[in-house]
């Protein structure tokens, strides 16, 4: 009996799309809500319906000829690290014969499990598949759209990389292979020709989304803004910021006419005592901005604390303030 083949609808140009279109059309911010594990689980035991699962050496294994992410986030890999460490690989990754290396294999998605692997010294679970680079290409757009947690600039550098191989005329691999339409396609390519400096420089910024990087594309169209940004990504306060951050300062100081006068920026933290408690500060012109973060319901608490005392606090500032201002 023959193997029901767990890519047929996904390769077959000639079999309509079901899937639909990403919601970046209407409020064109890319969602980052994490999926978890057992639901990466889940896609991929549907892949792997009639197909062996394997335990392969990860130094036989090298990385995708195209890749969907440039950069990783450190904190998703340290958590996914400690839970394949602590109950396993659920999840198995894709690979193919390497076209060009007997003997080895190229991942089609899963590098985050490999390297994984690899850390841990241990085998990785994997679905090994024939596959022609097309194929490979159409199997991790997929996957990843798949996926809500993947930022919107990853996936426009994935889909400049798959025009640039030229596999059709009118883009309808990327099209199928990311589940867009041709005007978000048409954005990302021109989002994926950002300068790479200010790129690497902001990061993958997960919580900006299609029509805030195309705002930025049309920013720096303007020759006149490449000097400035360029001044901008050396500020000394610009690092410490989050990527998030660094987008939307850049963006914000971009759309200031030149020469009016620059509002300082200051970023600080602070730690409780007990460590149950930190706040990211930020000050910048007559802008603060205090956030609270801690392991439980602490920062909620404290939060709610710090609002209901405002009026007080307020009144010991100024009573402070006028105290000092008379020599008191």
């Amino acid at each position: 009996m023959a193997r029901k083949n767990p890519f047929a609808n996904l390769v077959d140009k000639d079999t309509p799309s079901n899937r639909a279109v990403l919601d970046y059309t209407t409020k064109g911010a890319s969602r980052s809500i994490l999926n978890s594990l057992d639901e990466m689980a889940a896609r991929a035991d549907r892949l792997a319906e009639g197909e062996t699962v394997v335990d392969l050496d990860p130094d036989l294994i090298d990385v995708s000829f195209v890749r969907d992410r440039r950069t990783d986030d450190d904190q998703e890999f340290d958590e996914l690290l400690s839970a394949i460490r602590d109950t396993g690989q659920n999840s198995p990754i894709l690979v193919r014969p390497h076209p060009k290396s007997a003997g080895r294999y190229m991942t089609v998605f899963g590098h985050r499990r490999l390297r994984v692997a690899k850390e841990l010294g241990r085998k990785v679970r994997a679905i090994v598949k024939e596959m022609e680079d097309r194929e490979h290409v159409l199997a991790l757009g997929q996957e990843n759209s798949a996926r809500a947690n993947v930022p919107f600039i990853e996936r426009a550098l994935f889909a400049a990389d798959v025009a640039r191989l030229h596999y059709d005329d009118d883009n309808s691999t990327i099209l199928s292979a990311l589940s867009i339409d041709r005007a978000t396609l048409s954005k990302m390519l021109s989002v994926a020709t950002l300068p790479a400096g200010v790129l690497a420089a902001i990061g993958q910024a997960k919580g900006v989304g299609r029509d805030r990087w195309y705002e930025l594309k049309l920013l720096l169209d303007n020759p006149a803004n490449h000097g400035r940004a360029s001044e901008i990504l050396r500020e000394d306060g610009f690092v410490p910021l989050s990527s998030d951050e660094r987008f939307h300062l850049l963006v914000q100081r971009l759309k200031v006419k030149p020469g009016r006068k620059r509002a300082a920026l200051e970023k600080r933290g602070w730690t409780a005592s007990d460590k149950a408690l930190s706040a990211d500060i930020l000050a910048e012109g007559k802008k603060f901005t205090l956030a609270l973060k801690a392991k439980n319901a602490d920062a909620h608490a404290f939060g709610a604390f710090l609002s209901d005392s405002l009026d007080r606090l307020y009144e010991e500032f100024r009573r402070d303030a006028v105290s000092q201002r008379d020599g008191g």
